[in-house]
């Protein structure tokens, strides 16, 4: 066994994996054809259900399954008014991963998928929350920096790691947030992680049904092109998303400035003005992914953007971060072997 191997053995036998590599869930990317793409390769696929309804899930877990027979995740946004009826959805197709994101889960949520005997798996952006996560009955946890793209926290990953994966030791912590390399998957291994998991890599694959827009985006982008939404107001908070500067992030903070200034001049009350910043980016993300509209939808990017130079095939993409990790481990083994020699 190498050393990748044993630094990820405790992630891969949670997983059922070859690698403890887990696909982020990206609305409109994490479907079935990606997700089963990484399965396939040795990772870890997860379905993003966003916004689904019951009937929608179970035709996207049904359709995965009929690609790939390895194991893969549902994740469901804790505040899903349906929340209930899409764990019971995964319950049926017995699912043995479920990943709860955006919130705390319920204690309602907690129970019927344990109860179910699938693994839970919960985002924990601070090691209070962590501990908290675990004590209500987190089977593993998933701590991701604001570097990644989409939804973020405020805290980097580089920060995070250093304050929880050296406390946390009952569950497996896969990192997310900026990888893009297998020298950083290296790394956070060393530091204590299970795994990690990638986003903004995957949905530049070519099995990634994202525009191809989309992707030549994605590989025209610097890292610094990546940048959260900006908050004007206080008042009006702006939960911040991370993605390319186009047109329509120049818009979304013109369209805040005429906002605040009709709800000062009287012209709309509090809430309608929120409502108004709110509904800004509706559809935004399916105009870009789907549509290819880059200038004017959300193209949702993670800091690691800078380190999408090809369309690649999600299996070429794993072979690559593994080679890179494994070099750069027999690299300082060698650098090892050299000062033993040298002090000899």
């Amino acid at each position: 066994m190498g050393t990748l191997d044993r630094l990820w053995a405790r992630g891969c036998a949670f997983l059922g994996t070859e690698t403890a590599i887990m696909g982020g869930a990206m609305s409109w990317v994490s479907e079935r054809h990606l997700v089963s793409a990484i399965s396939n390769a040795g990772g870890f696929g997860v379905i993003a259900c966003g916004s689904m309804n019951p009937s929608l899930l179970d035709a996207e877990i049904t359709a995965t399954k009929a690609l790939t027979a390895k194991p893969f995740g549902v994740n469901l946004i804790t505040m899903h008014p349906q929340l209930l009826d899409l764990i019971e959805v995964c319950i049926r197709h017995e699912i043995g991963h479920v990943v709860l994101a955006g919130g705390v889960p319920s204690g309602a949520a907690v129970r019927a998928v344990r109860d179910s005997g699938a693994k839970l798996v919960c985002f924990a952006p601070a090691l209070v929350l962590a501990k908290r996560l675990i004590k209500s009955g987190a089977d593993a946890l998933v701590i991701e920096g604001s570097e990644a793209g989409g939804h973020i926290g405020p805290v980097s990953l580089t920060v995070l790691a250093q304050e929880i994966l050296p406390v946390i030791r009952e569950v497996p912590v896969f990192v997310a947030g900026g990888i893009g390399r297998g020298e950083a998957i290296l790394a956070f291994l060393e530091m204590g992680a299970s795994g990690v998991q990638l986003g903004t890599r995957f949905a530049a694959s070519s099995e990634s049904i994202a525009h191809p827009n989309f992707k030549a985006a994605f590989i025209r982008a610097n890292a610094r092109d990546a940048v959260p939404s900006v908050q004007l107001d206080a008042q009006f908070p702006v939960i911040p998303v991370r993605g390319l500067a186009n047109d329509g992030t120049r818009n979304f903070l013109a369209h805040q400035a005429a906002t605040l200034k009709r709800f000062q001049s009287g012209e709309l009350t509090k809430e309608a003005a929120q409502l108004s910043i709110e509904h800004f980016w509706a559809g935004a993300l399916r105009r870009a992914v789907i549509d290819g509209d880059v200038e004017q939808g959300s193209v949702m990017a993670g800091q690691s953007v800078g380190m999408v130079t090809a369309i690649q095939p999600v299996g070429q993409i794993i072979a690559e971060l593994i080679a890179q990790a494994e070099a750069a481990q027999a690299g300082r083994m060698g650098t090892f072997a050299d000062a033993r020699s040298n002090a000899a």
